[in-house]
């Protein structure tokens, strides 16, 4: 049997060597992306993060329960970080900025995303233990992020209203050319951030959004951090290659917005009645597969799609 020690040198060796590996082969790849090879690459990063929930079977003292709680974690992360590359799309989409560009911005982003979410599990399983009445505020707020998607329409983004933005633009001059992957450049002999610059400020902070809605989400599942983080950074290390498979999957994802929002909302349910009825993990596992799957086959047989879908659409085409 191995310990949770010996098992994190494991995931960090793994997590680094395909971090760099995928950073290697999409910034050196010339052309596109094809579908086909974005999503081979997809499925190979699947298998590594599956294989590694079946170590944890196996070499754990409690194994089955925190392979349980790894896989059910990992796929709920995986679900939102999906519904979140469709606003990293039209974020890129608005600042016209070129494909060729945007994986290096992505790359800046996730990594952006791997430490976020770090500090933000490390801090949610310290107050879940030091506050037990925090699984209920956490509760509350996954149940009200679920009403939010299930009602609201897609949200504008609008850069200049943006903090970070705010701030760069007053401490920096802003060249309005997105030529460039490059953050700094020099013009007229002066140096300048760039529209890639100001890309990154948005796809960061709008990832710390993402990380305050969906970490209440992993916490409901596990107390574990090393489970935690492992799932959660498991999800987030696809996601460059999910991001150029995107734009051929969309008819797949039509309704994966309402499924996540209904996801999130028996999530939430399961905190806050956690006090009075134990929801095992494996049941959980159960229902968000259920759901995931529900959400796939209502994209695949219903033919008139809504409006805020059909405007995604637009997007992507757009952004090919």
């Amino acid at each position: 049997m191995l310990n949770e020690t010996i098992l994190s040198i494991i995931f960090i060796f793994l997590f680094v060597s395909i971090f760099l590996i995928d950073m290697y082969v999409t910034d050196h790849r010339r052309g596109k992306i094809s579908v086909k090879a974005a999503l081979l690459w997809s499925g190979l990063w699947v298998t590594i993060a599956l294989l590694f929930g079946l170590l944890i079977f196996l070499t754990l003292p409690d194994g089955k329960q925190k392979a349980f709680e790894f896989v059910t974690g990992y796929i709920i992360e995986y679900s939102l970080s999906v519904d979140n590359l469709f606003v990293f799309i039209i974020i890129f989409n608005l600042m016209r900025i070129k494909e060729s560009n945007q994986p290096h911005i992505l790359k800046w982003g996730i990594i952006g995303a791997v430490v976020f979410r770090i500090l933000f599990i490390t801090a949610g399983v310290q107050l879940i233990k030091s506050f037990s009445f925090m699984i209920y505020i956490f509760g509350v707020i996954l149940v009200y992020t679920a009403y939010k998607m299930l009602t609201a329409k897609d949200e504008e983004i609008h850069p200049d209203k943006n903090i970070f933005v705010r701030l760069a633009s007053k401490l920096f001059t802003i060249s309005k050319s997105s030529e460039t992957h490059h953050f700094f450049i020099k013009e007229n002999g002066k140096r300048v951030a760039t529209v890639a610059f100001v890309t990154v400020l948005l796809v960061e902070s709008t990832d710390i959004i993402f990380a305050i809605d969906s970490i209440p989400a992993i916490l409901a599942i596990t107390h574990d951090t090393f489970i935690a983080i492992t799932s959660n950074l498991f999800a987030i290390l696809g996601l460059r290659s999910l991001f150029f498979a995107l734009s051929g999957l969309l008819t797949f994802f039509r309704f994966l917005k309402y499924g996540i929002s209904i996801i999130l909302l028996f999530i939430g349910v399961k905190m806050l009645i956690s006090g009075i009825i134990h929801i095992p993990v494996q049941v959980s596992l159960i229902v968000i597969l259920s759901i995931l799957a529900i959400s796939v086959i209502a994209s695949l047989i219903i033919k008139e799609v809504p409006k805020e879908i059909k405007e995604r659409e637009e997007i992507i085409k757009k952004n090919r």
